[in-house]
């Protein structure tokens, strides 16, 4: 879940207006209908500030970032994939003519 989505959610669960939202965290309502578009990325510090003025609580929870993987534990996932792929039955070639598309 994204910044805008964060703010959105919790103005809409609140019962708030942009307007409302906006008095509560000392901003303008401008600024709401920025973050909550994505125009505008609010810091961390922000963010918190908002969901705390829509009477909620945040939480930052760090995971590690997807793409960032072992080399080593990735190489040995991949023999093991085709390893396992050479167990599978193999398909038969299919005996339909095969014509090039008409242009």
């Amino acid at each position: 879940m994204d910044a805008a989505e964060v703010v959105r959610r919790a103005r809409e669960a609140a019962g708030l207006s942009k307007r409302e939202l906006a008095r509560r965290a000392g901003t303008s309502p401008a600024a709401i209908v920025a973050y909550e578009s994505g125009d505008r990325e609010p810091s961390f510090r922000t963010l918190r500030r908002l969901v705390r003025a829509a009477g909620y609580d945040s939480q930052l929870v760090t995971r590690p970032a997807m793409g960032r993987l072992d080399p080593v534990k990735a190489a040995k996932r991949l023999v093991e994939v085709l390893e396992l792929a050479e167990h599978l039955p193999q398909s038969k070639p299919s005996r339909r003519m095969a014509f090039p598309p008409l242009v």
